[in-house]
């Protein structure tokens, strides 16, 4: 089972890439914020599609959950804005390397202290090992941009 998940976060990121470089084009186009505007109407078609089709019935409803629970739902936004911005001038692998990057560093952070409800996992050298290797792959890749344009 933890293989399949890996896989199926492998294949999110891969799908968040290809969404990166298709806004960027988009937003190239029509805006920015209709662009985002896009991603977030049809993203919310499809989720209400699923959840008609194929969401169990929970025993809490969406207006039962801690209130801080739904904010979750607002870290899209900017993501998505600063993606079809960042993709236009930086690229696709230096913006998605940097937001792996951020990704990673605030995922520890909240792992470390057991932010937001999750469970505690210590920090430890091999994940200070992790961020660095992600650091220096940002740098590697961003360089690699400057090789190619100049």
């Amino acid at each position: 089972m933890t293989l399949l998940m890996i896989s199926l976060a492998i294949i999110g990121g891969a799908l968040l890439s290809v969404q990166a470089a298709v806004n960027g084009q988009l937003g190239n186009k029509v805006g920015v914020f209709k662009s985002a505007f896009l991603t977030f109407s049809v993203g919310a078609l499809i989720t209400a599609l699923l959840i008609f089709y194929f969401e169990p019935v929970q025993p809490v409803s969406l207006m039962e959950v801690p209130k801080w629970q739904l904010l979750g739902a607002m870290c899209g936004v900017p993501y998505i804005v600063i993606m079809v911005l960042a993709v236009q001038r930086i690229g696709v692998a230096v913006a998605t390397v940097a937001v792996i990057f951020g990704q990673l560093t605030m995922s520890m952070i909240i792992d470390s202290y057991g932010w937001l409800g999750n469970e505690v996992l210590p920090f430890s050298p091999n994940r200070l090992a992790a961020v660095f290797c992600l650091a220096v792959a940002l740098y590697f890749v961003y360089k690699g941009n400057q090789n190619t344009t100049e």
